[in-house]
C-alpha cells in the first residue's frame, strides 16, 4: 500500500509540473501575442515620410503651361505656387517667359497663359509633359509639328479649355487663364497619353546640407539679370528656409493670394541666345553641357550640365561627378544670357 501511494504522490506531482509548466507556457505565450501587438501599433502610428512636392508612386503625365512673364500681365499671375518646377527664359524685347509644371494639381486658375516659343519645348519633352500654350511663333509651329509634340493651344480651344478673365482692365492678351481641370478635360479629349512614372530631378526627403560640399557659397541673395528690361532676384528667409523670389527688385505675388511665390530649390546655368528675325524673337543652344549653380538653403554650389539632345533630360552633377539630389520642395530652373552677369551672396 505505501508503495502505492508514493506511486500516486508521484505521479500528482509529476502532472502539478505539467499544469505548471503548461500554464507558465502560455501566460509567456500570450505575453508575447500582447507585446508583438502592441509593437505593431507603435509601428503603424510611425509615421513613413514621403515626398511633399510630388508623389514618387504617381504616374500622372506633367502638365506644363506657358506663363506670360511682361511686366503688364506679371501682376496677375495667378497659381504658380503649386508648380513644383518653373523655367524662366529670355523672350523677344528683352523680357522673359516662364514654363510652370504641374502633376497631381487641382488649380483654378493658372496664368496668363501665353503663347509658344521653341525652345521651351525642348524642356516640356525632357520632363515628358503635356505642352499648354496660346498661341505660337512660326519656329515653334513648326517645331511642335516635327517633334509630335502632344500641346493644347489656346487659339483653339478658347472658351473650351481657356478662359479669359474679362475683369482685368489691360490688353486681351494678358487675360489668358486655365485651370487643371479645363486641362484634364482636353487631355481626355485628345486622348493624350495620361502616365508618364518619370521625375527630371531626385529629390531628397531628409533636408539637404551643403555645406560639407567642395567650392560652397553662402547664398542668401541671388540675383539673375536677363536684360536691361527684366531682372530675377531672390532673398533667403533662414525662418521658412525659401527662397523669396522678386522680379525688377519688386515682390513677385500672386494675384488671388496676395502671397510672395516662394522656393526652395534653384538651379541656375547659361545658354548662348541670338536674335532670329525682325521681330527680336531668340534662339537658344539648349543643346550641350556646361556649368552652373545649385542653390538651397542660403549655400550655394558649383555643378555642371549635360542635355544631349532635344528630348533628352538635362543632367545635373556636382564638381565630384556625382547626379545632384534636391530638397523636397519647388524648383525654378533660371536659364540667363552668356552676356548677363551672376551674383550669389
Amino acid at each position: 500500500m505505501k508503495k502505492r501511494k508514493k506511486k500516486k504522490n508521484k505521479f500528482l506531482i509529476f502532472l502539478i509540473i505539467i499544469l505548471i509548466l503548461g500554464l507558465a507556457g502560455a501566460g509567456y505565450y500570450y505575453y508575447l501575442k500582447k507585446e508583438n501587438k502592441e509593437m505593431s501599433k507603435t509601428i503603424e502610428k510611425k509615421e513613413v515620410k514621403k515626398l511633399k512636392i510630388i508623389d514618387e508612386n504617381s504616374d500622372t503625365r506633367p502638365i506644363a503651361i506657358m506663363i506670360n512673364n511682361h511686366n503688364t500681365a506679371r501682376q496677375y499671375h495667378c497659381g504658380l505656387q503649386d508648380a513644383y518646377i518653373v523655367y524662366e527664359m529670355i523672350v523677344e524685347g528683352g523680357i522673359t517667359r516662364m514654363m510652370a509644371l504641374y502633376k497631381d494639381q487641382d488649380t483654378a486658375k493658372i496664368g496668363s497663359v501665353r503663347s509658344a516659343r521653341h525652345y521651351f519645348l525642348d524642356y516640356a519633352l525632357e520632363n515628358k509633359a503635356v505642352y499648354v500654350h496660346w498661341g505660337w511663333s512660326p519656329q515653334a509651329q513648326s517645331d511642335i509639328k516635327t517633334l509630335d509634340v502632344d500641346n493644347i493651344n489656346g487659339l483653339t480651344y478658347e472658351d473650351t479649355y481657356f478662359f479669359r478673365d474679362k475683369s482685368l482692365k489691360v490688353s486681351s492678351e494678358h487675360t489668358g487663364y486655365t485651370s487643371m481641370e479645363l486641362i484634364n478635360k482636353a487631355i481626355n479629349k485628345l486622348e493624350y497619353d495620361q502616365k508618364v512614372k518619370d521625375t527630371l530631378l531626385n529629390y531628397s526627403i531628409e533636408e539637404i546640407d551643403l555645406s560639407q560640399k567642395e567650392n560652397v557659397l553662402e547664398a542668401t541673395n541671388v540675383v539673375i539679370p536677363y536684360s536691361n528690361q527684366a531682372k530675377t532676384s531672390y532673398i533667403y528667409n533662414p525662418e521658412t528656409k525659401l527662397y523669396e523670389r522678386y522680379v525688377n527688385d519688386n515682390p513677385h505675388q500672386d494675384y488671388q493670394t496676395g502671397n510672395i511665390y516662394t522656393t526652395k530649390n534653384i538651379i541656375t546655368y547659361k545658354l548662348a541666345n541670338k536674335t532670329i528675325d525682325d521681330k527680336g524673337r531668340q534662339d537658344i543652344d539648349t543643346i550641350g553641357s556646361g556649368e552652373g549653380y545649385f542653390i538651397t538653403n542660403g549655400q550655394a554650389i558649383p555643378i555642371t550640365w549635360e542635355k544631349p539632345s532635344r528630348k533628352s533630360k538635362t543632367i545635373y552633377k556636382d564638381k565630384n561627378g556625382q547626379e545632384i539630389k534636391v530638397n523636397d520642395g519647388n524648383t525654378y530652373i533660371q536659364i540667363q544670357p552668356l552676356n548677363q552677369e551672376l551674383t550669389i551672396n
